[in-house]
């Protein structure tokens, strides 16, 4: 068998196919989940501890005071985010969630199952 045909093979099988929808559709969620944190969560959070956004939430570690985190990158100021890392764990916590969601519906589908004889 050459290796060509057994790529072909490989790649035909439903593990596969399934394996790649799924990266295409979690690729999408998490698009989807980023701008549920950064545009619908985070700025009503922002507001109401008094009207913070935190992607400009950051320690500037060498150079003068910036307004914003965009103003330190272009002077090329080194800056410890801490806004951006708020929000990447509220996403990865809402993904772990959704994630954990799915596996518990999987598991309670498998149970109802009757065994096969």
């Amino acid at each position: 068998m050459s290796l060509m045909s057994e790529f072909k093979e490989f790649a035909a099988k439903g593990n596969v196919m399934d394996l790649a929808i799924g990266v295409v559709i979690g690729g999408a969620f998490g698009k989807i989940v980023d701008s549920l944190v950064n545009d619908i969560l985070m700025p009503p959070i922002g507001l109401l501890i008094g009207g913070v956004d935190f992607n400009n939430l950051f320690i500037t570690l060498k150079g003068g005071p910036f307004e914003t985190l965009e103003a330190a990158k272009t002077a090329g100021a080194p800056t410890l985010n801490y806004g951006l890392f708020i929000n990447q764990l509220l996403t990865f916590l809402i993904v772990a969630w959704a994630l954990f969601m799915v596996v518990k519906v999987m598991n309670r589908l498998r149970r109802d199952q009757p065994p096969k004889v």
